[in-house]
């Protein structure tokens, strides 16, 4: 289900990015980066792909789990939910670590 206020939020932390669009997909909205996902808003919740070499690092921040989609978890991208989807400072270091990410990876054709 879409959350608008936590779909602008997320805006808000990204900032204006060139290539950064905006898809619905998983049930919220998508924030992709020249085509490749990045973070996900829904009701109650975001995702954030924080690659492989932060996912141990994210998973030690309270309120944040590892994303499991149709009963397979998925390395490198975590659920930050709870009291902490209120914390500026947890989704700018989940934005940052989720850009970083997405900025390593080879341009989709």
């Amino acid at each position: 289900m879409r959350d608008m206020t936590l779909e602008g939020i997320l805006r808000q932390d990204l900032g204006p990015l060139p290539g950064l669009t905006e898809q619905p997909m998983f049930g919220g909205l998508c924030f992709l980066l020249d085509r490749h996902m990045l973070c996900t808003a829904r009701q109650g919740d975001a995702m954030y792909r924080v690659g492989p070499t932060r996912h141990a690092q994210a998973l030690a921040i309270p309120d944040i789990a590892p994303m499991i989609h149709q009963g397979r978890p998925y390395a490198g991208w975590v659920r930050l939910t709870g009291s902490s989807l209120s914390n500026d400072k947890t989704r700018a270091r989940l934005a940052a670590w989720a850009l970083e990410t997405v900025r390593a990876l080879p341009p989709k054709e």
